[in-house]
């Protein structure tokens, strides 16, 4: 292995026992005394629960089997209660400091088992919320005005799946599921900019069958996201192209007078290989949509002619507070349909989850964009 994948598994791992050090010092400060036996048991439960998740990532990029789903599982959703936590112990502390003087330390000594028992309940009520609220998929209808539109593709709409995260949480149920509603919304064509797979040694074609019966009338098209890419970039391409979608490589496609250009997420990661790209199609204003994972390099795209992008990633957050950290990144392009000078993008917040199987502040969601 690399030396900076080693490096990124141990900074993960290193915050993730912080966190846990955090719970397990905000619990002893404000349910005291404890006895010596739950003391140590909760030391001993929160050590290993700190390193489930990187053992159950690391597993399943090495295994596919119901006991390494079980682990991903269990894990997946300790580090979900773990963020909400988290917060309900930031906030124990801050109470505890505002309290404190008003109320006399006598008084506040007796309230904080009350207090941090009801902020992990509300963590936990929150947690439950977010794990029911990713299940629910929803559908947006939104349309979008390219110019020099070939009269062909007025009134077309194309449905935009992003982040569909297939793997050992969302399972091909969930592709089934996903499969019902392209058909029940019935586009002209389906475009998925990332993020098929979740990574892992999981298997692509038995997980994406139920897309891959999709027809749609003018195809299904889609480029590869840097989970793709975790998950193993010729391998996913090649289940996804037998299943029948076109993946675009860094190249364009002419769709019935539509130019329809994708980008791999490794490629979009390079400005200067991007732009010699581009320059390349020489779009000349002629209407086109590009699928490229993330909504980043967005002057080279407007400098390049393109009318649309069409991205993911983000998730728009996915889970509170990680929120605040999309928007620090991306701006007003985490989520939503906005114009960068003459260039349109959207991105989706996508269908599926990674990590946590929950989301709170955010909705899964795919898209049906009809073209005016």
């Amino acid at each position: 292995m690399k030396a900076w994948p080693v490096l990124g598994i141990l900074a993960v791992q290193v915050i993730l026992c912080l966190a846990h050090w955090f719970l397990y010092i905000t619990w002893v400060h404000f349910w005291w005394p404890m006895s010596s036996a739950a003391d140590e048991t909760l030391r001993a439960v929160l050590l290993v629960l700190s390193s489930t998740f990187v053992v159950a990532a690391l597993l399943s990029f090495r295994y596919t089997n119901l006991l390494v789903d079980v682990v991903y599982w269990i894990a997946s959703l300790w580090l979900g209660l773990l963020n909400f936590l988290f917060v309900a112990a930031c906030l124990a502390w801050v109470a505890d400091l505002l309290l404190s003087p008003a109320v006399g330390s006598a008084a506040i000594k007796a309230l904080r088992p009350q207090l941090i028992s009801s902020l992990f309940a509300v963590a936990l009520l929150v947690a439950l919320y977010g794990f029911i609220n990713a299940r629910i998929i929803r559908h947006r209808v939104l349309k979008v005005k390219l110019p020099n539109l070939p009269p062909q593709w007025r009134g077309r709409t194309a449905l935009v799946m992003s982040d569909l995260h297939l793997g050992n949480i969302n399972r091909q149920r969930f592709a089934r599921r996903l499969a019902a509603v392209a058909r029940k919304l019935d586009p002209a064509i389906i475009l998925i900019p990332g993020d098929v797979f979740d990574g892992g040694r999981t298997a692509p074609e038995w997980l994406a069958e139920p897309l891959f019966a999709l027809q749609p009338p003018l195809g299904t098209y889609c480029v590869l996201g840097n989970h793709d890419e975790f998950a193993g970039a010729l391998r996913c391409a090649h289940a996804m192209q037998n299943g029948g979608f076109h993946v675009l490589q860094e190249e364009s496609v002419n769709v019935d007078g539509l130019t329809l250009i994708g980008v791999s997420y490794r490629q979009s990661t390079r400005p200067v290989h991007l732009r010699g790209f581009l320059e390349r199609l020489q779009l000349n204003g002629s209407p086109s949509v590009l699928l490229q994972h993330v909504p980043n390099r967005l002057s080279i795209v407007e400098e390049a002619g393109v009318s649309l992008q069409i991205c993911g990633h983000t998730h728009g957050g996915q889970i509170f507070p990680f929120s605040w950290v999309t928007h620090r990144a991306f701006g007003r392009f985490t989520y939503g349909l906005h114009n960068h000078g003459k260039l349109q993008v959207y991105t989706s917040s996508g269908a599926g989850t990674w990590g946590p199987p929950m989301r709170v502040g955010t909705h899964p969601e795919v898209v049906l964009l009809t073209f005016e």
